[in-house]
């Protein structure tokens, strides 16, 4: 029978998330500004965020408005321009405004302005991966052997390893781990056999292993050796991350964000209660400590609670979608999501290592914003376009 819900279903507990993080976004960074570095004098982070947050609503209903089974059409063509932005950043085209910043060459600059590629190449990546998947089995809807497993497993991982080793040369570490993520996550529901990617998951285990081993009978060779690989600033991190006392130039902002963190307590200090410590990057990939100093765990715990939530609906519109395409869609931006607020709450509190992650919806930054925003668009447009049906 025809569905008995035909209107145009807006997820509006979605929509109240992203308000309850925007205000907590825009509130966190009128409290840090005082406390940020002289370079940032007169910037006026939150109301430029407050501009970011009003384009990424327009992007929501730009993207809401076109058919998501539309996006397979130009899936190529994204991908395409995403790749062909990364080249340019590593062959320094333009290079007036190609534009570093901490060791990595991730933006153009334009004005005083600056766009990241990688933060679109992430929706790009999942749009490309789960048009892929669909059409693998749209040609092969009545085959099923291990060799189409591993057909269908190369295009995945095909499509993913040229946006990430060009990330990998920037280098960006954060950005190359949330395409990984992404990849990791449509791979797992992409219907492969259980023993080839439990198989996959043996094999990194034990070569991590075997790392770990190596480096800790010959740690001055395997440190020689990763300081000259285009990850070489991730050793510093990953010691710091390990032996912060004995590593204190490296581990210097773990600890400042650790201090910021446990001097919130319970309920913390109250806002713009802060301390004056010099935590790098605050505004971006450091606000959670912020968020915690100025109002403790119950502040820490509420904006946890808002991203666990925010990741529940994703999921949930995954699984009621009768479409593949759009679950597809979702559990990509599911992977997204959820590797970054794991990550970025995780560095900061000495669960994994600090690497260069916004925390999505309440770091400051134009590029991540507008990405996130055309990732829930995206999400919300799947559910919008979900039928109902009697008896389904």
């Amino acid at each position: 029978m025809k569905d008995i819900k035909q209107g145009f279903n807006i997820d509006y507990t979605i929509i109240f998330i992203l308000l309850c993080l925007g205000g907590i976004s825009i509130f966190s960074l009128y409290t840090i500004e005082p406390t940020l570095p002289a370079k940032y004098d007169g910037f006026n982070f939150p109301l430029k965020q407050i501009v970011w947050y009003v384009l990424g609503f327009i992007i929501i209903t730009a993207v809401m408005i076109i058919d998501y089974d539309r996006f397979r059409q130009f899936a190529w063509w994204l991908y395409g321009f995403g790749v062909l932005m990364l080249l340019m950043l590593e062959l320094n085209i333009p290079p007036n405004l190609v534009h570093s910043n901490n060791g990595a060459t991730s933006w153009f600059k334009i004005g005083s302005n600056t766009i990241q590629p990688g933060e679109f190449m992430k929706i790009f990546l999942v749009i490309i991966q789960s048009h892929i998947i669909v059409r693998h089995y749209e040609k092969r809807p009545n085959s099923k052997t291990m060799q189409d497993d591993l057909m269908l497993l190369g295009k995945i991982v095909g499509v993913a390893l040229p946006p990430m080793l060009l990330i990998a040369m920037q280098p960006d570490l954060g950005t190359f781990l949330v395409l990984a993520s992404i990849t990791a996550a449509l791979i797992l529901v992409s219907g492969i056999r259980w023993r080839i990617l439990l198989s996959i998951v043996g094999a990194i285990l034990v070569a991590t292993g075997a790392f770990v081993l190596i480096y800790i009978l010959f740690p001055s060779a395997t440190g020689d050796f990763l300081s000259d690989s285009a990850f070489g600033h991730v050793t510093s991190r990953f010691e710091g991350w390990l032996f912060p006392e004995q590593n204190a130039d490296s581990s210097y902002q773990l600890l400042q964000a650790m201090m910021a963190i446990g001097s919130g307590q319970l309920l913390g200090k109250g806002a713009m209660q802060m301390d004056e410590l010099n935590i790098p990057e605050r505004h971006t990939d450091m606000i959670f400590t912020a968020i915690s100093e100025q109002f403790g765990f119950v502040g820490a715990s509420i904006v946890v609670t808002l991203f666990f939530l925010l990741i529940y609906r994703m999921i949930h519109t995954s699984l009621e979608s009768n479409d593949q395409f759009g679950s597809y869609l979702c559990v990509g931006m599911v992977g997204l999501f959820t590797f970054q607020v794991f990550q970025n709450i995780g560095m900061s509190l000495q669960l994994l290592p600090i690497t260069g992650i916004p925390l999505p919806f309440l770091s400051y930054g134009g590029s991540s914003t507008l990405a996130y925003m055309l990732a829930i668009g995206v999400v919300l447009n799947v559910r919008s376009r979900t039928k109902t049906y009697m008896f389904d």
